[in-house]
């Protein structure tokens, strides 16, 4: 099935964030509605989903947030202004409650009352202060902030493969549901051609009017399920079309591509592969993240040298001075002790919760892999052994009945057989599919080995 190839050539790479958000823009423009009885290929439902998902669009925005933040990141230390008015009144320092006064000369004798005087001072004082980071406390920040960014590059990738997935599983339940339509429509057929020729037996006193009965409650019953397969293909294309937003059962589909299929490499091709599955990829930009952080942890706990300087004027005395001081917290380190702990702790966790998924991945993708070579051998069997003969076995069978050889059970029988396979034929190419997909989600590449040559 040629949909597979197409299914992750435009999130393969490092490139794949930038190819996504390029898509969506060029194609927000167009029309990604499905006319009425339009054909839908897999690779147009694709090309809507990722114009229309609200799960990728969202990456865009973070990106946005990601470059506010970059910009906060850069900033230094800001600069503050201060300014101190102090106003002062004072006694004429008789009795030792404020400062002498200025030096003059002596005047008459006073009473005691005189002490009671007093006089007033005003001092202005206009500073600047900030802070010198020390430690490379900005280029800590400036580091998380593009970890960050890396990490998210990963998690688009990563998130865009699986709504792919999601697109290639709901169009292959499509595919699937029109050719189980297309089969319980064989089964109305089948139905009535036994009808017609119970009939004729009964006509002719060959077969009981109890026959009849059975072959008419048999159409009966096909004709429900082929209402029932009907409800089940529109609730499958409402699922793939509301992947991009638009829920509609307007469009047809090629069912024969169902039963196309793509050659699968080797488990360990595929696995080695998967290592580089964006999903785990991520972990290593997750280490970086968390590295960093540990970095500007580390920074933090280097203390930062707080400064100021001013001018200060005293009208009282008409005295003008410069001021200026530094300040240095004190223990900062061991305050900061318990960040870089958590930092580290965070730290050895990604790389465990890497190795963690490197072992899920392993058993999910064997099973994947195995399923999928099985539905394979299934469908062969049943297209180039089991059906053929059951064809041959039914128009015998249907030989036989006429000249009365047969019962009408052996008729039902070998006729439920043909069907039966034909059923199981479909399932197993769905299943093909589902499990390529799949595959293609671990591996993020597509099968085969054709397909991983030209994906370089």
């Amino acid at each position: 099935m040629d949909f597979n190839y197409t299914l992750f050539r435009g999130v393969v790479g490092r490139a794949a964030a930038k190819f996504l958000l390029a898509t969506t823009l060029s194609l927000s423009a167009q029309t990604v509605f499905a006319q009425k009885g339009e054909l839908l290929t897999l690779p147009e439902a694709i090309q809507r989903t990722l114009a229309q998902n609200p799960q990728i669009a969202v990456f865009p925005f973070q990106q946005w947030a990601l470059d506010g933040a970059e910009f906060t990141a850069k900033q230094r230390p800001a600069w503050d202004f201060g300014f101190e008015a102090e106003y002062a009144t004072y006694d004429d320092g008789s009795s030792g409650n404020g400062p002498p006064g200025p030096p003059g000369p002596p005047g008459p004798p006073s009473d005691d009352n005189d002490g009671d005087d007093e006089y007033t001072e005003l001092e202005l004082t206009a500073s600047l202060s900030s802070v010198i980071e020390l430690g490379g406390k900005r280029e800590a920040r400036i580091d998380v902030v593009n970890a960050q960014r890396d990490l998210l590059i990963a998690d688009e990738q990563a998130t865009a493969l699986d709504v792919l997935a999601e697109v290639v599983r709901a169009y292959a339940q499509v595919l699937a549901a029109a050719e189980l339509l297309a089969l319980e429509a064989e089964k109305v057929s089948l139905a009535k051609e036994t009808l017609k020729v119970v009939t004729t037996r009964v006509n002719a006193a060959a077969s009981p009017v109890a026959e009849r009965m059975r072959a008419e409650s048999a159409l009966a019953k096909a004709i429900l399920a082929a209402e029932a397969q009907e409800r089940m293909l529109t609730y499958y294309k409402y699922a793939l079309s509301a992947l991009w937003g638009q829920p509609t059962q307007d469009f047809t589909v090629d069912s024969s591509v169902l039963f196309r299929f793509e050659p699968g490499a080797s488990f360990e091709v595929l696995y080695e592969r998967a290592q580089e599955n964006p999903a785990i990829a991520r972990f290593a930009s997750e280490e970086r993240l968390r590295t960093s952080q540990l970095h500007l942890a580390q920074a933090k706990s280097k203390p930062d040298i707080g400064w100021y300087a001013g001018y200060r004027i005293d009208r009282e005395y008409d005295e003008n001075a410069v001021v200026a001081g530094i300040n240095v917290p004190l223990f900062t380190g061991r305050r900061n002790r318990g960040r870089e702990i958590s930092a580290m702790a965070e730290l050895e966790q990604v790389q465990l919760e890497r190795e963690a998924a490197l072992l899920k991945l392993y058993p999910q993708l064997f099973l994947a892999v195995t399923s999928r070579e099985q539905a394979l051998a299934t469908v062969d069997e049943m297209e180039n052994t089991v059906i053929p003969m059951l064809r041959e076995g039914l128009s015998e069978v249907g030989r036989a009945y006429r000249r009365g050889r047969y019962s009408y059970v052996e008729l039902i029988s070998a006729r439920e057989e043909l069907l039966d396979a034909e059923r199981s034929r479909i399932v197993a190419a769905r299943s093909v599919h589902l499990y390529g997909a799949e595959i293609e989600r671990l591996t993020a590449r597509p099968l085969g080995a054709v397909a991983a040559d030209s994906s370089k």
